[in-house]
Parts: structure tokens; C-alpha cells; sequence
């Protein structure tokens, strides 16, 4: 087991809480748990370790939601999210910590500066260069910070996707996607022991938060909630920057 204090305990159990709210209510709010690992972890065993509570998470989505993907969108996104995935694997692959977590704060700092703008232009977006520029950085991103969740919100805020259709196409997403990964990052040596046993501890809390995020799914004040993830977001990657 990794050896660390109490209060750190307590924020990664805090953001596996928020890792599976974020899976089943609001896509995107998991960008915390990012954070709030890669703060207290070391870079790289903090994306191997946030990956295997996502996929907990992923399974409660799946259950919620898997009946309303559009497999079209999907098999439109595969190429370039496969690219993604492997310019993302050879990043962590020959990359250090310390770069890994820079690496981290600035794709989130820039998925929110992105997600802004977009709200802000409110314009549509399709066709395939879409698809191929926000695949491609979907793919990487998730790979190396399991941060691809603001990027494919954007590309399905972007191309005006129901809010159904954007659930369950962001669910089979992320499983088939996180699944890929775990071969990946077990090949490089980032999925030890350690981590699989502290991720046993925390499991049960994503189970807790995506339990959360169903029932509280049609009651919550989505705004404020969205503008909460996005402060404690900001805060988070500078402190990771800096």
C-alpha cells in the first residue's frame, strides 16, 4: 500500500467520490479527482491509478445510460482517438513526472479556457475536421491525464447533441477507452500492486458517488455546479503548474 497521511487519504477519497458523481451526473466534474490525485501521487502512477477508479465509474454509466449512444458519432471519433491514444502512450511512455504533471495542469487549464469560449460562440461544429481535431486531442488527453472528458463534452456541446444521446455516447466512450488503456499503461509498468490495492480502498467510494450522481442526476442546480468544477478546476492545474 502507498504509504501516506491521513489527510491525503481523505482527498483521495474525495476525489474518487467525484470520479464516479462525475460518470453519472455531471461529465467533466471528474477533471477534480485529476487534480486532486496528480497533487498527491506521483504523476504518472496518478493516471494509472485515477484509470482504474474511472472504470468502476464507468460501469454505473453504462448501466444508466448505455441504451442512447449513437454508435454513428463513435465510429466517426475511432480513428482519431486511437491516434490520440498512442501519441498519449509514447508521452508517458519516455516522459517524467514532473513534465507529466505540467503536462496535466496545462491541458486542463486549456480544455477550460476552450470550454469557455465555445459556451461563449455557442456556434456548431461538424464535419470531419471536427471530428478528427477534437478525436485526436480526446485520445491524448485522456491518455495522459484522463482529461479527455471536457474535450468530448465540448465536441458534443459543439455538434448540439441531446443531452441523452451526449450521456450515453460519452458512457460507451469512456469504457471502451479505458479498457483499451489499462494493456497500455500495465506495459510500461504503471499499474502495480500498490495502486491496484489502494484503488480497491477507494472503490467502493466511486460506487457511493455514482449511486449519488443517478438519483441526483434531474434535481441538481447544473450551473452552479458546472461553475464550482470549473473554479476548483482552475485552482487545481495552477497548483499543479506551479
Amino acid at each position: 500500500m502507498i504509504d501516506l497521511a491521513p489527510w491525503a487519504w481523505a482527498l483521495l477519497g474525495l476525489a474518487a467520490l467525484v470520479a464516479g458523481l462525475g460518470k453519472t451526473a455531471v461529465p467533466g466534474a471528474s477533471t477534480v479527482s485529476v487534480v486532486i490525485l496528480a497533487s498527491i501521487l506521483p504523476a504518472r502512477t496518478s493516471t494509472a491509478a485515477m484509470l482504474l477508479l474511472f472504470i468502476v465509474g464507468d460501469v454505473f454509466a453504462l448501466i444508466a445510460y448505455r441504451r442512447h449512444a449513437h454508435w454513428r458519432t463513435l465510429l466517426r471519433l475511432a480513428p482519431a482517438v486511437v491516434a490520440g491514444l498512442l501519441l498519449g502512450f509514447l508521452f508517458l511512455a519516455v516522459g517524467t513526472d514532473e513534465l507529466v504533471r505540467r503536462t496535466i495542469a496545462v491541458i486542463l487549464l486549456a480544455m477550460i479556457a476552450v470550454t469557455l469560449w465555445r459556451r461563449r460562440k455557442a456556434a456548431k461544429a461538424s464535419g470531419p475536421l471536427a471530428a478528427t481535431s477534437y478525436g485526436t486531442l480526446a485520445g491524448f488527453t485522456t491518455m495522459v491525464a484522463n482529461a479527455g472528458g471536457p474535450v468530448m463534452s465540448m465536441y458534443f456541446l459543439a455538434t448540439r447533441t441531446p443531452i441523452k444521446v451526449f450521456l450515453g455516447t460519452s458512457a460507451w466512450f469512456f469504457a471502451i477507452v479505458n479498457i483499451v488503456k489499462v494493456p497500455m499503461l500495465a506495459s510500461i509498468g504503471l499499474i502495480t500492486p500498490s495502486v491496484l490495492l489502494m484503488d480497491l480502498v477507494l472503490a467502493p467510494l466511486v460506487v457511493v458517488g455514482a449511486l449519488l450522481g443517478i438519483a441526483l442526476a434531474k434535481r441538481m442546480p447544473q450551473q452552479l455546479f458546472d461553475r464550482l468544477v470549473i473554479v476548483l478546476t482552475v485552482l487545481g492545474a495552477v497548483y499543479l503548474l506551479f
